[in-house]
């Protein structure tokens, strides 16, 4: 397998690129730390992030959101020790979780309960 991190791998925006491309929203975003690739988390309806990694066989992740260091396997399912990745860090610290601003329905919660 090749390095599952390219320390200078950008991403690929501030949001989650195929909910951004369906005018669809997220929970929260996460980055693949092999190409940068923003999808959204497992707890979100779409769950790209996980759905790039079978795609793509980029294994790890990083969180997207502000605050938040810490990276994921998804082949061991456990937390990995990565590396400091090209910024930004995080996404606008002005986008609201779930975002993005004006796309999340006012029964988020619902929709997520009922999945």
């Amino acid at each position: 397998m090749t390095n599952p991190v390219d320390q200078t791998a950008l991403p690929s925006g501030t949001g989650c690129a195929e909910c951004t491309a369906a005018g669809g929203w997220w929970v929260h975003l996460r980055r693949c730390a092999a190409c940068g690739h923003i999808g959204c988390c497992d707890d979100s309806l779409a769950r790209h992030a996980s759905a790039h990694w079978r795609e793509t066989g980029h294994p790890i992740i990083r969180s997207f959101e502000p605050g938040e260091d810490w990276f994921w396997d998804f082949e061991t399912n456990q937390y990995y020790d990565g590396p400091e990745l090209a910024p930004p860090q995080h996404h606008p610290v002005d986008q609201p979780a779930p975002g993005p601003k004006g796309q999340v329905p006012k029964d988020w919660v619902d929709q997520l309960n009922n999945r």
